[in-house]
C-alpha cells in the first residue's frame, strides 16, 4: 500500500474515531476523552453551571417537561444573573431532549460544602394531584443543606417563589419520598437533641404544601431514643412507596438494611399502645413487615420494588410463577477502589416477613480499567420513575466513572447489562484525589455519573457529581426493543 493511500485511509476514518459515540478501541486509547457507547446514545447536554449534581426528577407542566435538579454544597457564578451562588436547585426545560434550556438556579444553603450544603434532594407534585394543593400550582419539596426542608411555589419554573418550611434546625436530612396523590412525605431528617440515635424518618402531611402537619417519628429499631441496641443501625438514606408498602433503606456503602413497612400501620400507630406513635420498639414493629440486614461491606442506598414479576423460567412450574423483589444499590463512597466492590443486589421479597437476595449484577471492573481511571467506580442508585416503558423489564443504574448502565431484568436471577454510557470529561469537569503514597495528593480528571432518571417518554437522564453537567440519552439497537415503547400507528 502507498503512502499516499494510507494517508486517504486514515483522513477517511478520522470521522468515525471522533464521531462522539465512543467504540471499545477507542476508550482503549483515552478513556475519558471521549463517550463511551453500547446501544444508548447521548442526544442533549446541559452543564448546569458546572455544579455537582445529585437528584434529577422531571415534571409535565403547562404543556412542559421540566428538570428538577439538586446540588451538592459549593457555590458557582451563575450566568443568568452574574453572581455567585451558594448551589442549590436546577431548572431545565426539557421538552426537547436535543436542546435543553436552563431557565433558574434557586440557591441553596451556603453552609457547608458536599452534602451538608446545597439542596442535593428534590421532589415535585402537581396542584392537582394533592388533595388540597391549588390545581393551578406545582410545588417543589427539597432539602436545604443539613438544615431543613423548605416547598416552593414552581408554577412558573423561571420565577420560584417560598411556601413553607417543613422543617428547621436539622442536624442532617437526606432523601424525601412524596406522595402526590395523597400528600404523605416521608421526611428524611435527624435533629440530634430528640434523642433518636441516627437519622429516620418524619413523617408529614403535605397534602395542602403551605401548611405541614406533622404525623410521626419512625426508624429501624436501635434508632429509636433509649435503645441499647449495638451496633446503632446504619442512618437512613431513603423511602420509595408502592400500593400499601414502604421500602426504606439505611446505609449506603455497609452494614446496610432493607425495611418493608405496612404504610396503613405506619400511618395510624399501634391501637395497642397507650401512644400509638411513640418512638419505641413495640411501635416500630408494629408497622415492619420485613427487614433484611446486609453483610457488612455492603449498603442500602436505592431501594426500588418490582412487584408481580413474571419469571420466564418458571412459566410451566405450578407454583412460584410470579414474584415480587427490591432492588436493592450499594453505594461506592472512595476514589480509586479503596473499598468493597460496591454493586446491586436483588432481594426476592414474595414472603415480606423473609427478604432473601437471589442474585446481583456489576461491571466487571477489566471492561475498562474503572480502579485506575480516578474516582469512584461501583453502584450508586437506579431510576426511580415506574414507567411502565421501562418498568420490570429494564433497570438504569448510576455507577460514577462507568456512567450508566441499561440492565434487564426480565429475569431477576440472572439480570444482565445491555447498555451503557459513559461521558466525555468536560473542560468543567473537576477532579478526584487520592492520597499519594510519598505524601500529598494524587488526582485525576473523571466523571462521576451520580444519579439517573427516566421520563415518561423514555428519555433516560445522568447527572455528574464532577460538575460535568446532565446528560440526555436515549436506548437504540437490541436494547430499545426490550422496552415497552408505545407503538407508532401505521402510515
Amino acid at each position: 500500500m502507498t503512502r499516499l493511500r494510507m494517508m486517504i485511509l486514515c483522513l477517511a476514518f478520522a470521522p468515525a474515531l471522533w464521531s462522539g459515540e465512543g467504540t471499545a478501541a477507542q476508550s482503549r486509547r483515552a478513556p475519558g476523552k471521549t463517550p463511551e457507547a453500547k446501544d444508548m446514545k447521548l442526544l442533549g447536554t446541559d452543564d448546569l453551571q458546572a455544579r455537582s449534581a445529585y437528584q434529577p426528577v422531571i415534571q409535565q407542566q403547562g404543556g412542559r417537561l421540566i428538570a428538577y435538579i439538586g446540588h451538592h454544597g459549593g457555590t458557582a457564578v451563575n450566568p443568568l444573573t452574574g453572581k455567585m451562588e451558594p448551589n442549590g436547585t436546577s431548572v431545565v426545560d426539557v421538552t426537547d431532549p436535543r436542546k435543553p434550556r436552563y431557565l433558574h438556579h434557586i440557591p441553596g444553603s451556603a453552609e457547608g460544602a458536599g452534602e451538608a450544603g446545597g439542596a442535593q434532594m428534590v421532589r415535585v407534585c402537581a396542584g392537582k394531584e394533592l388533595p388540597k394543593g391549588d390545581p393551578n400550582k406545582t410545588y417543589l419539596l427539597r432539602t436545604l443543606g443539613n438544615q431543613g426542608h423548605e416547598v416552593l411555589d414552581v408554577t412558573d419554573p423561571s420565577n420560584p417563589t417560598p411556601v413553607s418550611t417543613v422543617l428547621s434546625g436539622l442536624t442532617s436530612t437526606h432523601k424525601n419520598w412524596w406522595e402526590c396523590d395523597t400528600g404523605i412525605a416521608y421526611i428524611v431528617a435527624h435533629k440530634k437533641e430528640e434523642g433518636w440515635r441516627s437519622r429516620g424518618a418524619k413523617i408529614f402531611d403535605l397534602s395542602d404544601p403551605a401548611h405541614p402537619r406533622f404525623i410521626r417519628d419512625f426508624g429501624a429499631v436501635g434508632q429509636e431514643p433509649g435503645s441499647k441496641i449495638e451496633p446503632v443501625p446504619q442512618p437512613l438514606h431513603g423511602p420509595i412507596r408502592v400500593g400499601n408498602r414502604v421500602y426504606f433503606g439505611y446505609g449506603t456503602g455497609g452494614s446496610g438494611t432493607l425495611q418493608i413497612v405496612d404504610r396503613e400501620k405506619l400511618l395510624k400507630g399501634n391501637p395497642a399502645s397507650p401512644d400509638p406513635f411513640a418512638p419505641t420498639a413495640e411501635n416500630i414493629l408494629y408497622a415492619q413487615l420485613g427487614r433484611l440486614d446486609a453483610y457488612p461491606p455492603v449498603g442500602s442506598h436505592t431501594t426500588f420494588p418490582v412487584l408481580g414479576m413474571e419469571i420466564p423460567e418458571f412459566a410451566k412450574s405450578q407454583k412460584g410463577k410470579t414474584g415480587d423483589f427490591v432492588i436493592m444499590v450499594n453505594e461506592s463512597t472512595q476514589n480509586e477502589c479503596r473499598e468493597y466492590r460496591q454493586m446491586v443486589f436483588f432481594v426476592d421479597i414474595t414472603a415480606e416477613s423473609k427478604p432473601f437476595t437471589i442474585s446481583n449484577f456489576q461491571v466487571p471492573e477489566a471492561s475498562g480499567n474503572f480502579c485506575s481511571r480516578g474516582g469512584r467506580f461501583g453502584a450508586h442508585a437506579s431510576n426511580e420513575s415506574f414507567t411502565p416503558i421501562y418498568y420490570k423489564r429494564i433497570v438504569f443504574i448510576s455507577y460514577f466513572n462507568a456512567g450508566v448502565r441499561a440492565v434487564d431484568i426480565r429475569d431477576p436471577y440472572r439480570p444482565k447489562e445491555v447498555a451503557y454510557y459513559i461521558p466525555a470529561i468536560t473542560e468543567k469537569t473537576d477532579k478526584r484525589c487520592v492520597p499519594a503514597p510519598g505524601g500529598g495528593e494524587s488526582c485525576k480528571v473523571a466523571i462521576q455519573t451520580n444519579n439517573v432518571e427516566v421520563d415518561d417518554r423514555g428519555y433516560v437522564y445522568i447527572v455528574d457529581r464532577a460538575n460535568t453537567g446532565m446528560h440526555i440519552l436515549e436506548l437504540t439497537g437490541a436494547a430499545r426493543k426490550i422496552a415497552n415503547f408505545p407503538r407508532q400507528p401505521a402510515s
